[in-house]
């Protein structure tokens, strides 16, 4: 028989197990609106930026599997994530010498092989602390937006006080929270399961659907190149200052949070693939409107609100989606290949091409060519997603 799963009533474990979400998305409020800002003003070129900014998202293609390989063969993820944290955080410290564009480069590509470990291994830390009541992940995962949001208002107020080069300072707090609240994750319970039956993770994944599952979240996330990379830069070119640049960043984190507490009606009232077509399409939708109407305000403050499709939507279902076709024996390998073959290759070349169209043309174009992406992603959905078993195989 299993263990008793905890009762999230309890204020303590509810806590605990929001408060590294908080801090660990704070730090990306923090960093993903002006980051490309700062090394603007360090004086790098658009396609220095891109790549800088993709390293991001590069180091997921490797480090969320070799990390959640280990979690599943020693069992021990709270012990990894902060190990994660630790040592992340001691290498974006270098970003303090000013080493120049390759060795900036060398510094966030240590900085994030370690940082990105931590999430793929907390979600499944989560997910089986929550146990019976899944349904609460919603809850729990939504203080990480609220800290995105905490962060990126206070940052930009601050920088319109304070030049963009005192930026990597007020990361330093943060960092702190991310060290503190890792060892204040709650341990695992104990478990031993069975060895998983051989090539049961080479059937899993070559499964149509799960192809399909892939191939959508990959050009979900090469979409999203422009926005994490040039989206404040675009504002900028407009006229918006970086308290509006943050405030803009923070509403669409609003609507995340609004749509994870509405996620699981939208789930009972709709199918998987009616969800993930509707919000592909409301992705697309969003992109061109940033592309040509951003002096309208009023556009741009709806754009915004279609983060909630764009990534919430889209991502709630997705990590439900993993636990299903993945199961107990391959869950730290499904969140592993979901972050890297998705948010990793699919950032990280959403990056690079985004920079490719900034430079050639401008930045309205890198926006067009997510709704290129997102086109694609529409048919690719259409024909191929299905909804996961009931029960995770393997």
């Amino acid at each position: 028989m299993p263990p008793k799963q905890p009762d999230l009533r309890g204020i303590s474990i509810y806590w605990r197990l929001s408060n590294l979400y908080f801090w660990f998305f704070a730090l990306l409020g923090g960093l993903l609106p002006y980051w490309s800002l700062y090394l603007a003003g360090q004086g790098f070129s658009y396609l220095q930026i891109a790549t800088l900014m993709a390293t991001i998202q590069l180091t997921k293609i490797i480090a969320p599997s070799v990390w959640g390989w280990l979690g599943d063969k020693t069992g021990q993820r709270v012990r990894l994530v902060r190990f994660g944290a630790i040592i992340g955080s001691l290498f974006f410290a270098g970003v303090f010498m000013e080493p120049g564009f390759y060795g900036l480069l060398l510094v966030m590509l240590a900085f994030t092989f370690f940082w990105n470990a931590i999430l793929p291994l907390y979600e499944v830390i989560t997910l089986r602390t929550l146990g019976e009541q899944k349904e609460k992940y919603g809850r729990v995962r939504l203080w990480g937006s609220v800290g995105f949001i905490g962060a990126v208002a206070l940052v930009g107020g601050l920088l319109e006080l304070v030049p963009i080069q005192n930026l990597p300072w007020l990361l330093l707090p943060v960092f702190a929270g991310i060290a503190v609240s890792a060892f204040l994750v709650p341990a695992e319970r104990g478990e031993r399961k069975p060895p998983a039956p051989k090539g049961s993770l080479k059937a899993i994944v070559t499964h149509p659907a799960v192809v399909t599952f892939f191939l959508m979240n990959f050009l979900l996330q090469v979409s999203h190149g422009a926005y994490y990379t040039f989206f404040s830069i675009h504002l900028e070119q407009h006229g918006y200052g970086k308290l509006s640049i943050g405030l803009l960043w923070s509403l669409g984190v609003f609507a995340e949070i609004a749509l994870f507490l509405v996620m699981h009606r939208l789930t009972r009232n709709f199918t998987v693939r009616q969800i993930a077509i509707g919000a592909l399409t409301l992705t697309m939708i969003r992109w061109v409107l940033i592309a040509e109407l951003t002096d309208v305000v009023l556009v741009l403050l709806f754009a915004q609100l279609l983060h909630a499709a764009s990534y919430g939507a889209l991502h709630a279902i997705s990590v439900q989606y993993i636990q299903g076709f993945f199961g107990k024996h391959h869950h730290g390998q499904g969140q592993a290949l979901y972050s890297g073959l998705t948010f990793g290759a699919g950032g990280a070349l959403g990056a690079w091409l985004s920079g490719f169209l900034v430079d050639g043309f401008s930045t309205s174009a890198a926006f067009w060519g997510g709704a290129a992406a997102m086109a694609v992603a529409i048919v690719i959905t259409w024909r191929g997603l299905r909804p996961p078993p009931a029960h995770g195989e393997g």
